[in-house]
């Protein structure tokens, strides 16, 4: 652009045109000058008092009529074979600043006299120039600011994690960034340019244009075929003087607010299959079961009586599950008021009825999309309900209460119960169909009475847990306690044992647990305890009474234990399982001569 600039006033003009920069490098020229280019004037010193130095110093216009003879010029200048013999110096002043000079140059007697003689109009079409100049400086400036400003809105655009995408006042796409495509799965260049209507059809966004108005975190579902999508919208428009240019908008998948809302609500779970403490065969086989079962997408049924710990159960699978990272929502059917229940559990569409959140409401289920939805008590479902959820599992789709749309949803299904659903669906009071897709993989955990070997592992977790959480000194049971907690027949199961010993916790004043501080209930219902002893635990007692004769009379090597599995007629890993039930693994000589020498 200056190069061309210096030739149009050289032809105009009939002289040599020279322009330089700030820092005395010569951009362009014509004639002896062209030769010039990328040379450095006067050195580059401003201030050694030659005329460009002084033209950028003191932004004022000079005239050289004997380039030979006068001080201003550079005598270096004239060292070649042609001499300069005048000129006329302009600068290029843009922000008060001088950044360039331009100059016109004779090289003969010709071109000296029509400079001089028109020295006045010369200068002032060279002020003209300037002026030119300065213009171009400018739009370049602005046009690079204005690159510079695009490159960095797209930037900002590219590293939010929204999908961003704008449209003008005739509905058209103008920008969109790199989240909008992997939400609506399409490449940027098959958005650009097409009307929103096509993409997203009925787009509230549309609306915008007309009313001015826009609107915040709206959900909005698009039926289009083929393709689902279920999206949180903020929609903001663009004013041009008072006149509404466009509408720009973020857009988020409506199961990316679901987990951001799960774990900015419940933080994070960490319950895990160490958390189910036991060692009975019992537990070690469920908890095997459950591990491989935890990444199927099979619904899983959980039984067993209230207190067993189901709801540990069933955050342990999904925490130990490829969908760990997505939600966990837990519903206890029989808590939720019958008339609430079917739009907590499948959520309601707008103005589905009096009262209602306006702008509708997510149910459970969607809640749980990407993760794991838990229906505790799934046994006090009501019929009518039975038939929707059913139908939910079979299409994993959510119809919400007064909507139409059906909502996809990808869950894992972990349902509990401590009823008797056989003998429900036998009755009418559970729907046959539902407990046969519920009860895909049955787990069934057993009462505590059950695994009494359990029992003294689980008093030292829990002793642990709340001693830390109360910050108390507490470390051991009395013997007399031991007794009474492995013949109390625990109707709570787990967790009415570790209430007990928070009580206990609570109450101590000792460094041991004792009979005092225990709940008042256990040292007086009589009727809980196994005075009476069961045929399965009577059977047990006897069970461990021949094994404890046998070790004594062949010992606890390996060798002993063959002989005495060859004369019980049972394999020695059905020996070793027996000897865990009944904690005779080790010899109790050598334990106690080992606890004698460590203390």
């Amino acid at each position: 652009m200056v190069q061309q600039i210096a030739d149009a006033i050289s032809a105009a003009l009939k002289v040599e045109t020279e322009i330089i920069d700030e820092t005395m490098t010569v951009m362009a020229g014509t004639g002896e000058c062209r030769k010039r280019i990328n040379e450095i004037e006067e050195g580059g010193k401003k201030e050694a008092g030659y005329v460009y130095g002084r033209v950028l110093i003191t932004k004022q216009a000079f005239v050289v009529e004997d380039a030979r003879n006068d001080p201003m010029y550079d005598p270096l200048v004239n060292t070649g074979e042609l001499e300069e013999v005048a000129e006329i110096c302009c600068p290029i002043i843009y922000k008060e600043k001088a950044i360039g000079v331009i100059g016109l140059l004779a090289f003969n007697q010709e071109q000296h006299n029509r400079l001089i003689k028109n020295k006045k109009q010369m200068l002032n079409f060279l002020w003209r120039m300037s002026e030119l100049i300065t213009g171009k400086v400018a739009e370049m400036e602005t046009t690079n600011q204005l690159l510079l400003t695009k490159n960095k809105l797209n930037t900002i655009l590219e590293s939010i994690q929204d999908g961003i995408i704008a449209i003008d006042k005739q509905g058209i796409i103008t920008h969109c960034n790199y989240t909008i495509e992997m939400l609506l799965d399409t490449r940027k260049e098959q958005l650009i340019g097409k009307p929103l209507e096509q993409i997203l059809p009925a787009s509230p966004m549309l609306s915008v244009l007309k009313t001015g108005k826009g609107y915040s975190e709206k959900e909005e579902i698009y039926e289009i075929p083929k393709q689902h999508f279920h999206f949180i919208v903020t929609a903001t428009p663009i004013f041009n003087q008072s006149q509404v240019y466009g509408v720009v908008a973020s857009i988020r998948k409506m199961s990316d607010v679901r987990k951001l809302a799960y774990s900015l609500t419940t933080g994070e779970l960490d319950l895990s299959f160490t958390e189910v403490k036991g060692k009975s065969n019992i537990i070690k086989s469920l908890k095997q079961q459950a591990m491989k079962v935890s990444n199927s997408h099979s619904n899983i049924l959980i039984t067993g009586e209230s207190g067993t710990g189901k709801g540990v159960f069933a955050m342990a699978i999904h925490n130990a599950s490829n969908r760990a990272s997505g939600p966990f929502i837990s519903v206890n059917c029989g808590s939720i008021p019958e008339t609430l229940l079917e739009s907590e559990l499948f959520g309601y569409a707008k103005g589905a009825f009096t009262g209602a959140n306006k702008e509708g409401k997510i149910g459970k289920f969607e809640m749980a999309d990407g993760g794991t939805i838990f229906l505790d008590e799934i046994g006090d479902l009501p019929l009518h309900l039975q038939v929707k959820l059913l139908h939910v599992l079979q299409h994993k789709k959510v119809e919400r209460v007064g909507g139409s749309s059906l909502i996809p949803i990808d869950i894992k299904v972990i349902a509990a119960t401590n009823q008797n659903l056989e003998k429900m669906v036998q009755e009418g009071e559970f729907r046959a169909d539902l407990y046969f897709r519920l009860n895909v993989i049955p787990l069934y955990l057993p009462p505590l009475r059950e695994r009494q070997v359990d029992i003294p592992i689980l008093m030292n977790h829990f002793l642990s847990k709340h001693t830390a959480s109360l910050n108390k000194e507490i470390h051991g049971f009395d013997p007399k306690v031991i007794e009474l907690f492995q013949n109390y027949r625990w109707p709570g199961n787990v967790r009415e044992l570790e209430n007990a010993v928070e009580y206990a916790v609570n109450m101590e004043q000792t460094n041991r647990i004792t009979m005092p501080s225990l709940p008042v209930r256990m040292l007086e219902q009589k009727d809980h305890f196994s005075d009476a002893p069961s045929l399965k635990a009577m059977l047990s007692l006897h069970e461990k009474t021949i094994l404890q004769k046998m070790l004594s009379k062949h010992g606890y090597s390996v060798k002993a234990k063959k002989q005495i599995a060859a004369q019980l007629n049972i394999s020695l890993a059905t020996l070793y399982r027996k000897l865990e039930d009944h904690n005779l693994q080790n010899d109790p000589a050598a334990v106690s001569y080992h606890y004698l020498m460590n203390n």
